[in-house]
């Protein structure tokens, strides 16, 4: 159970605290708190929930996950990535259905929590998680045109068609004074520099004087309008509302928070990782935010996940402790109640300003370099059909399609299994004090790489196809790292037509797992334990040893 591994993060983080310690976690939580602000409320607005909702998951979401997570540099709150989702799930079913979905995803993530399933995350292909980001990138960007030029254009389930809704939508007249707000936002954060950073984010000086700029020349342009003065945000999500003549409705979408949170959670971790030399206890941290997405929909909010940005400020800032989270949580609520009225203030195209600028710096550019670059065609092959799918198809369709794309690639990269089939070379055996004779030719060794599994034996059975008057066949099996039963069928095969031929099938260097394989599928008793050598010298030396009959 997690509470003992949690205790021994606790132990580990507070053991030998001090004062000058909390001075780092407050100086830390600070500076998170500055950088989280703007993109907390823009996230909200994004979502088609509101700025507030944001803010309260920030603030609920650290406090929960904070006192909970896998390490102590992990920062949580709402992500882009997640508004994405949520803007379709509003639209189609509400706040209401955006909220079941977010109970649904906690309880999923809780579940693969505690079931100690954290690592399959790491098995996505790096390449495709480039290319959704890519596309998730695009996509927030075309859905900030609304509130950048201050229109309404119809809703749409896929960002591809939200774009084509801007040049087919009649009598569509821009703000310019909102269009302006937004562009002087995106200019002060790409013009910002970056040792100013330190003090005061871009992103939040950027929005001061957007907000100021406009109180000052008293444009009409939408703005934030209200910020409650309350956790609990009005409406809220409740058990007896949850409409289970339609649940099924909500299970892709629930499995697409689940997938893009536990990511998010996975890539934040491994930067964290890098910088403090501390490893993320990935399965405590997906019970922590399984257990804080389960209870955010009570307070009217939307999902968290870990976010890279908020973590690098962190533990820049000298962060020590889970505090730092807590923290950056508690001045923001602070912020809430005290500046509310201020915060009203903040124009929508602001807002969507940071959202746009946030999300092309959140493309990993030199990752694309590097793919392209080099031509890597498999790998852009799938960045391409991961982004395209991204922003024409609906993101949860997307996501199921990455998923298949996913196994497309693992299994074509890990399919590939290396045969090289080579002649008994007498001369190299002495070379190496091995006396033989060298009087049968019909002796032959294949050296397999790779790992013999389904989707590989194809490979192998065509690689023995022609089996000529081999008299004597050594699979060496020292690079097998495993095989499944269609490797063992596969085996099976061959030994059965060498056999008819009068041949003997005999095998090297195999590791235990695969051995143990061969066992449960009564290969040893067929092929004879007689025929399993250490190495392929002493196969090849009792091979000669027992003569040869096509000699």
């Amino acid at each position: 159970m997690p509470r003992r591994s949690l205790a021994r993060l606790y132990r580990d983080e507070f053991t030998g605290y001090s004062p000058a310690k909390f001075r780092n976690d407050l100086t830390a939580g600070l500076n998170v708190a500055l950088v989280a602000l703007p993109l907390a409320l823009a996230f909200g607005a994004a979502s088609g929930a509101s700025a507030a909702a944001g803010l309260v998951t920030s603030i609920v979401g650290g406090i929960v996950i904070g006192l909970l997570a896998g390490a102590p540099y992990q920062m949580t709150g709402a992500k882009a990535v997640i508004s994405v989702v949520l803007i379709v799930l509003v639209n189609q079913y509400g706040l209401e259905g955006m909220w079941v979905a977010l109970f649904m995803a906690g309880l999923l993530t809780l579940a693969i929590g505690l079931l100690r399933l954290g690592r399959f995350i790491a098995f996505i292909p790096s390449t495709v998680i480039s290319g959704f980001t890519a596309g998730i990138s695009a996509i927030i960007i075309i859905r900030q045109f609304d509130p950048l030029l201050g229109i309404r254009t119809p809703t749409t389930i896929t960002a591809a068609q939200k774009l084509i809704a801007y040049f087919t939508t009649p009598n569509l007249t821009p703000n310019l004074h909102s269009l302006l707000l937004g562009l002087l936002v995106m200019g002060i954060m790409f013009l910002y520099p970056a040792k100013w950073n330190e003090r005061v984010p871009g992103s939040l000086m950027a929005l001061i004087i957007a907000t100021a700029s406009n109180f000052a020349l008293g444009w009409s342009v939408n703005t934030i309008e209200s910020i409650p003065q309350t956790l609990f945000l009005q409406p809220n999500f409740s058990i007896p509302a949850i409409p289970w003549e339609n649940i099924s409705d909500f299970v892709a979408p629930a499995l697409t928070l689940t997938a893009l949170g536990s990511v998010e959670t996975l890539l934040c971790g491994s930067a964290g990782s890098e910088m403090t030399g501390k490893r993320l206890q990935v399965n405590q941290h997906l019970i922590a935010q399984g257990i804080g997405n389960m209870l955010l929909p009570f307070f009217g909010a939307i999902p968290t996940t870990s976010g890279i940005l908020r973590t690098k400020v962190a533990i820049h800032s000298g962060g020590q402790t889970r505090l730092t989270g807590i923290i950056h949580s508690l001045i923001l609520l602070a912020v809430m109640f005290m500046l509310a009225d201020y915060l009203a203030m903040i124009p929508l195209s602001a807002l969507a300003g940071v959202l746009m600028v946030t999300a092309i710096r959140s493309v990993d550019l030199s990752s694309v370099k590097f793919t392209f670059g080099n031509f890597f065609k498999t790998d852009m092959i799938a960045f391409l059909v991961a982004f395209i799918a991204t922003v024409v198809l609906s993101l949860t369709n997307a996501i199921l399609f990455g998923t298949f794309l996913m196994g497309a690639v693992f299994l074509n990269k890990s399919a590939s299994i290396d045969i090289s089939i080579q002649e008994v070379d007498v001369e190299r055996l002495k070379q190496r004090g091995i006396e033989t004779e060298g009087k049968c030719k019909h002796v032959r060794v294949a050296f397999l790489t790779g790992p013999l599994f389904f989707a590989a034996t194809s490979q192998f059975s065509e690689s023995f196809a022609d089996l000529g008057d081999t008299h004597a066949l050594i699979l060496s099996m020292r690079g097998v790292p495993l095989i499944d039963s269609a490797g063992i069928e596969a085996i099976h095969k061959l030994h059965t037509r060498l056999q008819k031929n009068g041949g003997t099938l005999m095998f090297a260097g195999i590791h235990d797992n695969a051995k143990q394989m061969m066992e449960r599928g009564g290969l040893v008793k067929i092929v004879g334990e007689e025929n399993f050598f250490w190495s392929s010298d002493q196969a090849i030396v009792e091979a000669e040893r027992r003569g040869c009959k096509f000699c």
